[in-house]
């Protein structure tokens, strides 16, 4: 189902997924929002595509739609923030939330995107809590993104194969019991600054290769201040400098071992470096070698000349 009225994207989520209020950001027009529905012997599978908005279940709506519901929230494109129970996670393409229907809850959206929305009835869950599972942020590398993968497999399966879907269907429940029971253990042993440490983490990986990374894009990306990034990493003894510095060169190791012919300044792009130079004097600080040296020991062959500034390697 599309829309083109705001007003009316209220009540299309209203109806497919739960009570919720929608304001699209201010200046968006005109506002486009789509959602497309399936159902699964009660488990919904929706597919969202809009612009920015901010979307609330408040304690007024709930006690108007009193729908009991695990919300499993897939990040497919573009960004969004969800707060529920005083945490906060932040999504990227790949990582996917828990939200309590029967609780409050916002979610943010600062430009276009896409979600997965999986509705898993309480009924399904007899007897488990969400308190300690909900907004915590499952990243695109562990269990939560295997299991994401198949919820976005299983929405593709039905559209073309509605039979084969259904046999899988009871597959979906458990791997999401078990993922619940993972982060269960996870959040009972994390602290909140553990969580920031690993969005901020997680945010530079994911844009490692954009030469303008600074404090304040990772800040903005990550829903928090300058101060707090700033106190999260200190944590570990590391400033977001070496950070990022680190991360680049363990991309650029990457390309020198798996691309033995890119040229030394496309790595260094593709890694978010301004130039080889840049390169060059990163690799030496990090790893203690030149990247040509690397790449030779790496591939099993001899370092190629490589100009940096004014000398060769």
């Amino acid at each position: 189902m599309a829309t083109e009225d705001a007003g009316r994207w209220s009540d299309v989520i209203r109806d497919i997924l739960v009570a919720c209020s929608s304001r699209p950001a201010q200046g968006e027009e005109p506002f486009v929002g789509r959602l497309e529905h399936a159902a699964l012997d009660g488990i919904g599978l929706s597919t969202v595509v809009s612009g920015p908005q901010q979307v609330a279940r408040t304690n007024r709506l709930i006690a108007r739609d009193r729908k009991e519901l695990l919300l499993v929230n897939i990040q497919t494109g573009g960004q969004s923030l969800a707060w529920q129970d005083g945490r906060s996670a932040t999504l990227l393409p790949g990582t996917m939330t828990f939200l309590d229907s029967t609780r409050p809850f916002t979610l943010e959206f600062s430009g276009a995107f896409s979600q997965v929305v999986v509705q898993i009835p309480r009924t399904l869950l007899p007897g488990r809590s969400l308190a300690g599972v909900t907004a915590l942020e499952l990243d695109d590398h562990g269990p939560g993104r295997l299991v994401a993968d198949f919820l976005l497999g299983l929405g593709r399966q039905q559209r073309d194969d509605p039979v084969v879907a259904a046999a899988l269907l009871p597959h979906a429940v458990g791997l999401l019991e078990s993922v619940l029971d993972l982060t269960t253990r996870v959040s009972a042993t994390q602290t909140s600054a553990d969580v920031t440490r690993q969005r901020i983490h997680r945010f530079v990986r994911q844009n490692i290769h954009d030469p303008s990374l600074d404090a304040t894009g990772v800040a903005a990306g990550c829903g928090l201040s300058r101060r707090t990034l700033y106190r999260a990493l200190a944590v570990d003894g590391e400033t977001l400098t070496t950070l990022i510095r680190r991360l680049r060169v363990t991309r650029a190791q990457r390309l020198l071992r798996d691309r033995p012919t890119l040229p030394m300044a496309a790595v260094a792009a593709q890694s978010g470096f301004g130039d080889a130079a840049q390169l060059h004097r990163a690799f030496r600080a990090v790893v203690d070698m030149t990247p040509g040296t690397y790449r030779a020991a790496a591939t099993g062959g001899e370092a190629s000349p490589t100009v940096i500034g004014r000398g060769v390697r």
